[in-house]
């Protein structure tokens, strides 16, 4: 016969929780975990604040876990925090320091897991060569996986595709990776490419990078394909205030192929095949808290380019330089913020060795302005120069816009997703020979033709638009849907009333 305790243990066990006092419990036991490890940071902080002047000599670094990543690769990014490498004396708070530096530098690199976890431990006192300052660095670095592969679909503004994507990371033991890509799509046709890319002397802030490519894409636009074949190599380096250079040589076969039974007269006569070889200079300085979606700060960028001058090759001959800035200013802590851009851009005809005659421009050269992600409430290249049914771009350009973006109401400000009403703007031109209309740019007449383009930028209202529209900011990219209204437009130029789609990393 069962005890009256076994009854009662029995009828507890059959009874059900009640879910009301199991959350309290559970809200319980999370705010007591929450207080233990405030508190054991607390008396971390106090401990690391007493000793922060206390004299220490770094002995030894050892990082664990990093079986595949060579040993000289690494020394390099160590060798900064021992002592013997010090040319001053070394305090805990200097040591945490260069602890820290060195385990940035591992995280960038892109081919360990995170966190990276630092240990501290005294080595074994029984050593003759050890001393009581005498400290040991163990950094936790677990490698990722050699290899990712993605594979997907995407769909923009007028374009979608599949992809498949494949990285192999740290192939030679000192942080290189290979990029392989490839996809099909209604607009990009086919895009193929190969990219391989290393850090230099084991810094994450300087690298070297070499890429060959290939690609078919419809311009549907300027009636004709465009097929790219080629090769990349650059330099890319970050400096100590956070500017971004990237100094590159690119070898490119172009082929204007595929043209419609319409293609105006500008694009039949820039059809067939040109090489361009070029040298190219991007500065950036990215000072937002978040590109997709800023709340605040600021952006500056130019690029340029020299193509088939003095030693270069090929048979086209231009410079061309593009500027853009981006500033953010929010509204106190509402999550309301305005962000106001402007870009311009400017071609500028070279004669070739052994010419003296500059060349006019090309169709796969110029710039194109209008779309969901430069000018909206314009169609795709929809403004500047038009011949027939199409946008044969220009060689000139200027191109503004504002916006206002504020949380949805009742999604709150901390979701990337925002409501936005805008305005923007924009000129694209071609150079003309001032002395005869039409005809090619002679040497004479470069400099007149380019001050009379950049004169007539300002020449009347520039194309605008405005409307309103959502913003969601993946991490990966940015997406809007926006209603436009055109309010200026140009002879001859595209507008777009109504609903856009785009999807891309830089809007105007």
């Amino acid at each position: 016969m069962a005890s009256p305790i076994e009854d009662d243990v029995f009828e507890k066990l059959k009874n059900k929780t009640d879910p009301e006092a199991h959350k309290r419990n559970q809200d319980e036991l999370n705010a007591r975990a929450y207080a233990q490890h405030n508190k054991a940071q607390e008396r971390l902080a106090e401990l690391l604040d007493d000793n922060s002047t206390l004299p220490v000599t770094v002995s030894s670094v050892r990082i664990l876990n990093a079986n595949r990543t060579r040993r000289g690769f690494l020394e390099r990014v160590v060798n900064p925090i021992l002592s013997a490498n010090q040319e001053e004396g070394y305090t805990l708070q200097d040591c945490l320091s260069e602890v820290g530096k060195a385990t940035e530098k591992l995280n960038r690199f892109g081919i360990f897991k995170q966190p990276i976890n630092v240990f501290l431990d005294r080595p074994d006192p029984t050593l003759a060569s050890s001393s009581p300052s005498d400290i040991d660095v163990y950094i936790h670095a677990t490698e990722r996986g050699n290899y990712t592969i993605k594979t997907g679909t995407e769909a923009g503004a007028s374009e979608a595709d599949a992809y498949i994507h494949a990285e192999l990371r740290n192939l030679f033991g000192g942080a290189e990776t290979l990029n392989a890509h490839g996809s099909l799509g209604t607009r990009t046709r086919s895009a193929y490419s190969l990219a391989f890319d290393t850090p230099i002397l084991s810094n994450p802030d300087f690298k070297f990078q070499v890429n060959g490519f290939a690609s078919s894409t419809l311009k549907s636009w300027a009636s004709h394909e465009e097929v790219l074949r080629g090769g990349t190599s650059k330099l890319l380096w970050r400096s100590a205030r956070g500017h971004q250079h990237e100094f590159g040589y690119s070898g490119i076969w172009r082929q204007v192929t595929g043209l419609a039974e319409n293609a105006s007269p500008t694009i039949r006569a820039d059809a067939g095949d040109s090489f361009k070889s070029s040298l190219t200079h991007t500065w950036i300085n990215d000072k937002r808290d978040y590109p997709m979606l800023p709340s605040k700060g600021y952006l500056m960028k130019t690029i340029s380019e020299l193509a088939g001058y003095g030693p270069l090759s090929g048979d086209v001959s231009f410079f061309k330089s593009e500027a853009e800035s981006q500033v953010t200013l929010p509204f106190g802590d509402t999550g309301i913020t305005l962000t106001a851009g402007l870009r311009g851009g400017l071609l500028y005809p070279l004669a070739q060795r052994g010419s003296t005659t500059p060349q006019q421009s090309r169709i796969n050269d110029r710039f194109q302005l209008g779309g969901p992600t430069s000018v909206r409430g314009f169609r795709l290249s929809g403004l500047g120069p038009h011949d027939g049914p199409d946008a044969v771009g220009g060689d000139v350009y200027a191109a503004g816009g504002a916006a206002l973006l504020f949380p949805v109401p009742r999604v709150g400000k901390e979701t990337p997703l925002r409501l936005q009403a805008f305005i923007n703007g924009g000129r694209l031109l071609s150079l003309k020979n001032p002395s005869k209309e039409g005809a090619p740019l002679d040497s004479a007449a470069v400099k007149d033709s380019v001050k009379k383009a950049v004169n007539s930028l300002t020449d009347g209202a520039p194309s605008t638009a405005a409307g309103f529209g959502i913003v969601y900011a993946h991490p990966i990219a940015r997406f809007e849907i926006n209603f436009s209204l055109p309010l200026v437009i140009r002879a001859r130029e595209e507008a777009r009333k109504g609903l856009s789609f785009g999807v891309g990393v830089e809007f105007l």
